[in-house]
This record gives structure tokens, sequence and C-alpha cells, in this order.
């Protein structure tokens, strides 16, 4: 058969296509949910430290949501809506960030 190439070693396949396949069918069986972190000082700084004193001290509140998540998440310290469920992955609010949480 021309034109056809099978360039692909199975025993060591590019991570590109590992992620695109079935989380139960990757040579390597993974989860596709993951935790997020997010430390509260930016929403919540005003509640915390005057705005005219920048040298204060913040109090860092953290919180840790899980990706597929089938609840409202709230900040612990300011109670602002963090993320919403759809069914699947958590839809975040407008402005919020999180980061993935490493072991």
């Amino acid at each position: 058969m021309k034109g056809v190439s099978n360039d692909i070693d199975l025993l060591n396949p590019p991570p590109e296509l590992e992620q695109k396949k079935h989380k139960l069918k990757r040579l390597v069986p993974s989860p596709n949910s993951f935790f997020m972190v997010r430390g509260c000082e930016v929403l919540c700084m005003f509640h915390h430290v005057c705005v005219h004193r920048p040298n204060a001290i913040v109090d860092l509140s953290v919180t840790i949501v899980f990706s597929h998540s089938q609840t409202v998440v709230l900040c612990t310290k300011c109670s602002s809506l963090l993320c919403q469920p759809t069914g699947g992955q958590v839809r975040l609010t407008e402005g919020c960030s999180f980061r993935k949480k490493h072991d």
C-alpha cells in the first residue's frame, strides 16, 4: 500500500496522541480529572487588608476544587461563587483562576 505510513512507535506513543485516547485505552490508564488550587488573595484582599497599607500581611485562604465537582463551590473566606457544575468539567466563574494541584 503506497502512501500509508505507520511511523508511530506503539511502545512510546507521543503524549498528544495519548491524551486524545479514552482514559481506559491509554498505554497507562490515567484519569481525566484533577484537583485545582486557588489562593484567594485577590478577591478576598479587601476583606482582610486596608488598601492604603500595601505592606500589611494578607490573610491567604486556599480553596481546593475537584475538576468534575457536582456541587457549587464557594470561597471559604468571602463566600464568592468559584465554579458551577455542568455534568462534566466545572464552569469557572468569570475572573476566577486556578492551577493544577501537584502532589
